[in-house]
Parts: structure tokens; C-alpha cells; sequence
């Protein structure tokens, strides 16, 4: 990755979660330096000019990460479209342990985000986590199946962030 970026954002875009106020252009630098270190693919976002501060940081996954996972979002998707599974006729049945098993045996979750820094002064990252299959057709789970993360936390998206960019 070079040049280093120079130009901060100049507002913080929406989806944005802020993980320091009053950050320091060399934070954001040690942040893609670490992830750079860290084996994991930093890539202009698709538009960018060079010289402005985001990145997105891919390649950082999470395995037995299901205790992640938003039950309630995929029992919505089932009233949606029925799927037959064990995993999930026991979630509809108020029990979510067996479709974790499932997800911890046969997924990870893919930490991918996009970090930036903000004329204000803001280290903002924007996450874009989901679950992705260890081996395509190991699980038998339905491939229309949205498996999507729930939603965390700063203090816990910040240290996804850290642990991404090899800080933690």
C-alpha cells in the first residue's frame, strides 16, 4: 500500500461506526500497517483517489464464531420462505444450539471492513462481517439461507478492528 493516504474524509459517511475521537493520522497509518503485516489484502474503496484516508481490510476470519450469529434475523427469513433443516426446525422451536453447532463445524465468519479517518478527527470503520462456508457443500444447510451477524457494539467492533489489523 503505497503512498500512504494523506486527505481524511471530509464528513463521516453513514454506516460508519467511530472507534476513537481526537485520532491521529499516524493511528490510521499503524492501523493499515498492521494490517498489512498481518497478511490481510488493504485495497482502495472502488472510487477513492489514493491520497484519501479509507481502506477496506479484507481476509481476517473468525472461526466458531456462531454465538455471533442474529437468530432473530434468520427466523424472520424462515416466516419469509420455509427451509427444512433439523438445525432449523430446532431454532423455529426456540432452540438455536443445533444450527450454531452447525455454523461452528462448517463456517467462518469473514471480518472484512473499511477503515477511515475524517477531517474531524474521527477513526471510523464500516464492517461488513458475514458468514462464509469452510468448504462449499460440507453443510447441508440451504444456500438461500441468510446467515447474516448480529449487530455489535463499538467497544466490540473496535476490537474486531484491532484484532483485523493484528493490534491485538
Amino acid at each position: 500500500m503505497n503512498p500512504r493516504p494523506t486527505r481524511p474524509l471530509p464528513t463521516r459517511p453513514a454506516g460508519y461506526v467511530e472507534l476513537a475521537r481526537y485520532s491521529s493520522l499516524g493511528r490510521f497509518w499503524a492501523y493499515l500497517g498492521g494490517a498489512e503485516r498481518a497478511g490481510r489484502a488493504v485495497t482502495l474503496v472502488r472510487g477513492d483517489a489514493p491520497e484519501l484516508c479509507r481502506r477496506r481490510v479484507g481476509g481476517y476470519a473468525l472461526p466458531g464464531a456462531a454465538l455471533l450469529l442474529d437468530t432473530a434475523r434468520v427466523l424472520q427469513s424462515l416466516e419469509d420462505g420455509f427451509e427444512t433443516h433439523p438445525a432449523l426446525l430446532a431454532l423455529l422451536g426456540g432452540d438455536p444450539g443445533p444450527l450454531r453447532a452447525e455454523l461452528n463445524a462448517h463456517f467462518e465468519l469473514r471480518l472484512d471492513f473499511v477503515l477511515a479517518f475524517t477531517a474531524a478527527r474521527d477513526l471510523i470503520a464500516r464492517p461488513e462481517f458475514k458468514y462464509v462456508p469452510l468448504v462449499r457443500g460440507l453443510s447441508d444447510l440451504p444456500a438461500t439461507l441468510p446467515l447474516p451477524a448480529r449487530r455489535l457494539g463499538r467497544d466490540e467492533v473496535h476490537l474486531l478492528v484491532q484484532r483485523g489489523c493484528g493490534l491485538a
